[in-house]
């Protein structure tokens, strides 16, 4: 292969962006280093899950976190932009529609009238809120949609199938990711130990749990400390919300397309990783689909969305978060505190 740059119209034009990177084929931009960087990267994500204390944390946040410490020590590697943004775009997208595997109609209407009216009612306001308190403070609104899909639905993923429609920079899905899974753990940790003060039976808990924890490895955390019951109704609330990913994302879709200035192209409203996450969800609903298949569409959709992740954190300036000040951090806090307080008011209005 003749490695000497084409002359002056003998090729196409050099990419200016990563967006300008994503849609083109691997053959053609040499995606293999991105790939293997991310990777490595998702293997230590991996492994890290190994240690004392960090199984609480899904690989996913390990690699946000360990990609941006090897980018912002070593520096970024221009030879795998090209794989970074596949990983980005496709992969994780993939990942996304992955996840309808995990989700049936069933589990959803056996949740009950009254535990889907707490779910989904948390988790309009808390967007509703998020988005008027993010345009108080004054914060970019890629980030405070971010931030709000992240608090209000079911944390990383969320983020990621946002960003879709958001278009918001690397460095803010790093921040929204990082903030959500702070918030995230800490109410891990502190939900079974306020449930004796707040008076909620298992049963109770684990919907609050389900209708209000971020990041569904976080709610198995916090559910199953109460016991099976818990664990379980905490599944299943949470199951709920991410069933409501997909209408989110079609609607910010939408609104997007409808904010989109007549000198700029309009932005589909519907994502098609969306459209395949609800035809899988469909399918996994009127199929009985062998259990060590559900499994291992769990598992790829876990590794897909780790090495998507880490090709987040990989393209993350520390720098650039620094910049975005406190306000965005004080914003998740905030929204965080709303969805308890909220889904805690209904659980025991309607529970």
């Amino acid at each position: 292969m003749n490695a000497s740059p084409p002359g002056p119209g003998s090729g196409p034009a050099l990419p200016t962006s990563l967006d300008d990177l994503a849609p083109l084929p691997g053959h053609q931009r040499g995606i293999w280093p991105g790939l293997v960087l991310t990777g490595t990267i998702t293997a230590a994500a991996f492994s890290l899950r190994e240690l004392p204390g960090a199984a609480m944390l899904s690989p996913m946040i390990l690699a946000v976190l360990a990609g941006m410490v090897f980018a912002n020590v070593l520096g970024r590697q221009p030879p795998a932009r090209a794989g970074l943004a596949f990983s980005q775009h496709t992969l994780l997208r993939l990942g996304i529609v992955l996840l309808g595997f995990q989700l049936t109609a069933g589990q959803v209407l056996a949740f009950g009238a009254g535990g889907l009216a707490i779910a989904a009612s948390a988790l309009a306001a808390t967007f509703v809120f998020t988005l008027a308190l993010g345009r108080l403070l004054g914060i970019d609104a890629g980030l405070v949609r971010l931030i709000a899909a992240g608090t209000s639905i079911c944390g990383a993923s969320a983020i990621v199938a946002t960003n879709a429609v958001a278009r918001a920079r690397e460095e803010d899905v790093a921040y929204a990711v990082a903030a959500i899974t702070l918030f995230g753990t800490a109410a891990m940790l502190a939900y079974p130990l306020l449930a004796p003060v707040l008076g909620l039976d298992p049963y109770s808990f684990g919907i609050w749990a389900g209708a209000s924890i971020h990041e569904v490895a976080q709610v198995v955390g916090a559910g199953f400390q109460l016991g099976e019951a818990a664990g379980e109704a905490g599944v299943v609330a949470k199951l709920a919300r991410v069933a409501m990913l997909a209408p989110m994302v079609i609607l910010l879709g939408m609104a997007a397309r409808r904010d989109t200035s007549a000198a700029s192209p309009a932005r589909p409203p519907v994502p098609w990783f969306v459209l395949s996450f609800i035809a899988v969800v469909s399918l996994n609903s009127v199929v009985d689909l062998p259990a060590g298949m559900r499994d291992g569409a769990s598992l790829a959709a876990t590794l897909l969305l780790t090495l998507g992740l880490a090709a987040v954190g990989l393209q993350t300036d520390i720098s650039a978060l620094r910049s975005r000040g406190l306000a965005p951090l004080l914003l998740a806090l905030a929204a965080s505190l709303f969805i308890a307080c909220i889904s805690l008011a209904l659980v025991k209005l309607l529970g």
